[in-house]
């Protein structure tokens, strides 16, 4: 704990902005990377950054997500992926000043809109004065299993969940087909050379 006038600095504090600071060191990175396989260990590396995030915000079920979703599965599709295709980025001609221009007033409204949100932890701020407590109080009358986390995700965000498992098995599906359409292609174009070296 670190006091500085009147404000009291927390560690966690410290550590919530050293990893939100890691984590836009990252993501700056990942735009003027052109080398493939360097963006995806750094997606992965922005992933586990943001696990370990949400671990310090106590929210474990997130963070076991994030890094067995974000960091994991997502990372290994991509390097499926990239077995496919060229090690590097193709670099582009021309500016799209459009989607910049698009993605700038889109982050200003996003910035905006949180003007309106309660103080970081703010035990007045409506989550912790009706739907935390409805889950923490009401979950194991309303849904059934004594476990708090699995009543949320298994009922109250049970279309969220079912929604992340869909995103999760069509990305793989996606990977799958494409590694079976570059495979089929291989012994298509190998079976014709034998062919006509016949």
């Amino acid at each position: 704990m670190i006091t500085l006038g009147n404000d009291v600095i927390l560690a966690s504090d410290i550590l919530n902005v050293v990893l939100l600071v890691l984590m836009l060191i990252t993501a700056l990175s990942l735009i003027f990377l052109r080398n493939l396989f360097a963006i995806i260990m750094m997606s992965g590396i922005f992933s586990l950054t943001a696990a370990v995030l949400y671990v310090v915000w106590d929210s474990v079920d997130v963070s076991f997500t994030e890094a067995s979703v974000g960091a994991g599965i997502s990372t290994v599709l991509m390097l499926a992926t990239l077995a496919l295709t060229a090690p590097e980025e193709k670099r582009i001609r021309q500016r799209h000043w459009a989607s910049l221009a698009v993605v700038t007033v889109t982050g200003a409204l996003l910035g905006y809109a949180t003007i309106d949100m309660p103080r970081y932890g703010d035990p007045e701020a409506p989550v912790n004065k009706h739907v935390a407590p409805r889950y923490i109080y009401e979950s194991g009358k309303e849904v059934g299993p004594p476990n708090m986390v699995t009543s949320t995700l298994a009922a109250y965000r049970g279309y969220d969940t079912l929604g992340e498992t869909t995103v999760i098995f069509t990305a793989a599906a996606g990977v799958i087909t494409i590694i079976g359409a570059a495979r089929r292609r291989r012994r298509t174009s190998a079976d014709v050379s034998k062919v006509r070296e016949v």
